[in-house]
């Protein structure tokens, strides 16, 4: 699994991580294993796969550390 920063947080539920290489991937909470969207914050170290949705590289299955 890869692993991130979380970069930014929205009120509708999704957000974006930061992956280090100037590239962030977006994120749904649909997506959040173990932990919930509310419990999240800017900053916080992820893991997560990559995946592609129906508007291009999403995160998927992920998790915090």
């Amino acid at each position: 699994m890869a692993e991130g920063t979380i970069k930014r947080l929205t009120d509708k539920g999704f957000g974006f991580i930061d992956m280090g290489t100037g590239k962030d991937l977006f994120f749904h909470m649909s997506a959040l294993q173990g932990t919930r969207f509310d419990d999240l914050r800017e900053g916080q170290r992820v893991s997560f796969t990559e995946g592609r949705g129906p508007k291009g590289p999403n995160a998927e299955n992920v998790r915090a550390l």
